[in-house]
């Protein structure tokens, strides 16, 4: 007896050019995505080269600022001297041991007052209270606080990134799902296994973007910090160019504060995606 065609299987055609097409996108993306990257920096300094060279005046006096030529020749001076990296190692020492402070706090507190009520009730409201304060508002009470400069500013550079870092924390504490907590449960997990293998990785995200913007904020009350009360760092370097009117040396300072604040990031970015293998990477479409 004759069976009827399966009209309801199509075969896929297309499933072997699609496989073979997959990998090939893959490299497009690979090496499309930096040279953009480095592309969009280029046109940069070239939009800052036709400004400063051609004398372009669209309200903006840009025939003050230095040429990408000038700052150049400024940095290859200034980095083949001692002193500026005593400057760069100040900073740099700062804003890792205040970030790893904030971290420390914030981490810590952001998954109690997520988690627990009682910590939320009695921890929350003070952090409310001093979270709207700009960091440099903190200054001249950092300075009565603590007996050394070193001190102070490590401690206005903990303040700005604390505050994120919890705020994150705490969003990623309260968007895990219910409904795992209570397969762990079912499972004979206890609260402080279900505390260390359910709320700290499925927080772990938001605790990382924190960081991430955490790093970044650090950065900019450490800068206002150096400048206000600082001997030493990258901020002091830069307000003390400004003074003796050294432009080149601004911008360098600028261009250095720029770089590390970047590398900072992406080296927490890139330990964060370290810690949570379990999470799928981003494949962008290469069109």
């Amino acid at each position: 007896m004759a069976t009827a065609p399966n009209v309801g299987m199509v075969p896929f055609v297309g499933a072997p050019a699609a496989q073979a097409e997959a990998p090939a996108l893959l490299r497009l993306a690979g090496w499309r995505r930096p040279a953009l990257r480095v592309l969009s920096i280029g046109l940069f300094f070239a939009a800052w080269h036709v400004a400063t060279t051609w004398d372009v005046d669209f309200y903006v006096r840009f025939q003050n600022i230095p040429t990408p030529a000038e700052v150049l020749e400024e940095a290859v001076a200034l980095f083949g001297s001692a002193a500026f990296y005593v400057h760069i190692l100040a900073s740099l020492e700062r804003i890792w041991l205040g970030f790893a402070i904030a971290t420390t706090l914030g981490v810590g507190m952001g998954l109690l007052i997520g988690w627990f009520r009682f910590a939320e009730d009695t921890l929350f409201p003070p952090i409310e209270l001093f979270r709207p304060i700009p960091a440099v508002a903190w200054v001249p009470l950092s300075i009565m606080l603590w007996p050394t400069e070193r001190s102070s500013i490590v401690f206005i550079t903990t303040l700005g990134a604390f505050f994120p870092i919890v705020l994150n924390t705490i969003h990623g504490v309260e968007g895990i799902d219910r409904q795992l907590v209570r397969a762990a449960t079912s499972l004979g997990a206890g609260r402080l296994a279900i505390f260390r293998e359910v709320v700290i990785p499925g927080a772990l995200p938001s605790i990382v973007t924190g960081l991430s913007v955490g790093m970044g904020v650090s950065w900019l009350c450490l800068i206002s910090a150096e400048m206000i009360s600082g001997q030493f760092g990258i901020g002091y370097f830069t307000w003390v160019a400004y003074g003796i009117v050294k432009y080149s040396q601004i911008v360098v300072g600028m261009l250095v504060i720029g770089v590390l604040g970047m590398l900072s990031s992406a080296l927490i970015r890139l330990v964060g995606a370290r810690c949570m293998p379990w999470l799928p990477r981003r494949v962008r479409d290469a069109t």
